[in-house]
């Protein structure tokens, strides 16, 4: 058993877990069950957190250099150790975009578009349910998931309203993590339009390129072709034509 081979073993499993954190904690800030409700959600809370756990403990042992694993792999560290603030438990749900970026790799534009845009719903579900469950209970004006969502769009946008912010430390952390989410998210979606563009004009170019390139070759093949034709007729003349003094002469 490898790094690379443990990697593609956990991709799947470690989405589930995420979208089983994500079914829970929703289920915990909107629906904020009670008695053994309570407690079920709490437990389907937990469990992704151990099977992370495990994921990072065995990535860890199987790297060749566990170092320089360690240093590329502080997001997964944070996935551990941050959301046991429980505000922050949200970013067990962002491990779904981390597992689509292995996934989509260098894959074609369309597929990277796809991840974008997957990425950016996701953002801001879940942007939304953690300022809701950090401002609940505040002076904010953040009191229902509505808002919450409402909220999110305008700050991952960088719009900024202004009609609804977040007051308490945590809200207005993840208020600072959304708005720069938002522009790297914009980056992408940006440069890869772009580099379609590119691309197009490119193409294009080349195609005219190729075609005045194939128009002259075909012009200069003409004028061989009518060059030899006269040239031919020239030779099939040339025994014909006598001079008419030298007739007379020989007469």
């Amino acid at each position: 058993m490898n790094s690379d081979r443990w990697q593609h073993i956990m991709e799947w499993p470690l989405v589930v877990a995420a979208l089983i954190f994500l079914g829970a904690y929703s289920w915990q800030v909107i629906g904020q069950p009670t008695s053994t409700r309570a407690d079920i959600a709490v437990a389907l809370v937990i469990i992704p957190w151990f099977v992370f756990v495990a994921d990072y403990v065995v990535s860890l042992y199987l790297a060749d250099d566990r170092w320089a694993w360690f240093r590329h792999h502080l997001f997964d560290l944070a996935v551990i150790v941050l959301p046991l603030l429980r505000p922050l438990r949200v970013l067990r749900a962002i491990t779904v975009i981390h597992i689509l970026n292995r996934t989509v790799g260098t894959a074609v534009r369309g597929r990277i578009l796809i991840y974008t845009a997957s990425a950016s719903a996701l953002l801001v579900y879940a942007a939304a349910l953690a300022v809701l469950d950090a401002e609940r209970g505040t002076e904010s004006a953040i009191n229902t998931f509505g808002d919450a969502i409402w909220w999110a769009f305008v700050t991952v946008t960088t719009v900024g309203y202004g009609d609804m912010a977040p007051v308490s430390g945590v809200g207005r952390m993840l208020a600072v993590c959304l708005m720069l989410g938002g522009i790297a998210l914009l980056g992408v979606v940006t440069g890869t339009l772009a580099s379609w563009i590119v691309e197009k004009v490119s193409t294009d170019a080349e195609e005219n390129q190729s075609a005045t390139v194939a128009h002259i070759h075909a012009l200069e093949a003409t004028i061989a072709a009518l060059t030899q034709q006269i040239e031919t007729l020239g030779g099939k003349a040339a025994p014909g034509s006598e001079d008419p003094q030298s007739l007379k002469t020989e007469r």
